[in-house]
């Protein structure tokens, strides 16, 4: 298992292909409201993908956001969801934004994920509300 920066359009596209089957197919996101500005190869924004088995199968970006790290976009493929690889790409994007330097991390965690993201060590900062149609609640960390 590796969890990899992305640095190649090649490689963007992969983590693309992962959210479309995630979140559109499986989740039910409108695909106009999956892909933004953001989804390019720049320093203010950046990706990974998580490899498994030689498989690609998982992804997330992080971007610098008013003076914090904003992880966004985090997802495996259903049949890679028992392996611990979500911790790896939170891992990941956490060590991208000491280099960012930031010094707090912000996420959109679903409800559903909420426990995932307390035993890393993410504290709950909003009441639940609607991003595409799917419960989420704003969550933090401090590095």
């Amino acid at each position: 298992m590796a969890c990899i920066t992305i640095s190649t359009e090649q490689e963007l596209q992969q983590a693309f292909a992962i959210r479309r089957k995630v979140f559109v197919e499986e989740q039910g996101v409108p695909l106009a409201d999956e892909f933004d500005e953001f989804d390019t190869l720049s320093s203010n924004c950046q990706h990974v993908l998580v490899i498994y088995d030689n498989q690609v199968v998982g992804t997330g970006r992080i971007r610098h956001v008013q003076n914090v790290g904003k992880l966004e976009r985090i997802c495996i493929l259903i049949d890679y969801r028992k392996y611990g690889l979500g911790k790896t790409i939170i891992r990941a994007l956490e060590k991208l934004a000491y280099h960012m330097p930031v010094d707090t991390v912000i996420l959109h965690g679903q409800t559903q994920a909420e426990g995932f993201y307390h035993k890393l060590g993410y504290m709950t900062a909003s009441e639940p509300f609607l991003e595409d149609g799917i419960a989420h609640v704003t969550m933090t960390k401090t590095l």
